[in-house]
């Protein structure tokens, strides 16, 4: 299981965010995500939840059906989202990046995702373009990746900066977060 603390700019609490991927078959997996919205009461080794410790609700689920073709470089996936402000949705979501150098350390990636309400009314649409950058031993034992991209719905740059556990998010609208993985 993944697990990491997140932080950001807009929010008043510390989140712990949970991913478990299950195998299903050859190139696809069934991802799952969880996320409270405070310090989540302790993980146990088989419950891949967290909860909203102030109120006591689930604040994000996610599962989906991925999959995988290594030879296109893309995932394409299909499933269902709860989060406390949308409820259930529907969701389609696609990523695919062209290397731009022989190494594979310098990439062009396209992603983007379509969320629909339960009875299709109405829909959430996030589409991006981006150029990441990764730098492997940076200094001894440090990994860092750059990505610099543009969010084509919502027209807005943004640039994240990761540094082996941690990552700064920000936009040109001043959103931020910072994570850090456990």
């Amino acid at each position: 299981m993944e697990t990491s603390l997140r932080y950001g700019g807009d929010s008043k609490a510390l989140r712990i965010h949970a991913k478990e991927n299950f195998p299903i078959a050859t190139n696809k997996h069934f991802q799952m995500l969880l996320t409270g919205l405070k310090i989540s009461a302790t993980m146990l080794k088989k419950v891949h939840a967290a909860l909203d410790t102030g109120s006591g609700d689930l604040g994000y689920f996610s599962g989906i059906i991925r999959n995988f073709y290594p030879e296109l470089s893309t995932t394409l996936g299909v499933g269902l989202r709860y989060d406390k402000q949308d409820k259930f949705r529907y969701t389609v979501h696609g990523k695919t990046k062209f290397p731009l150098t022989t190494n594979g350390q310098l990439s062009f990636n396209i992603k983007g995702r379509y969320d629909a309400h339960k009875d299709f009314q109405e829909k959430k649409s996030r589409g991006a373009a981006e150029f990441s950058w990764s730098i492997f031993n940076f200094q001894k034992d440090q990994d860092v990746r750059f990505k610099v991209g543009y969010e084509v719905f919502n027209k807005v740059p943004y640039l994240q900066i990761r540094e082996n556990n941690w990552t700064l998010n920000a936009d040109m609208k001043g959103k931020w977060y910072v994570r850090f993985d456990l």
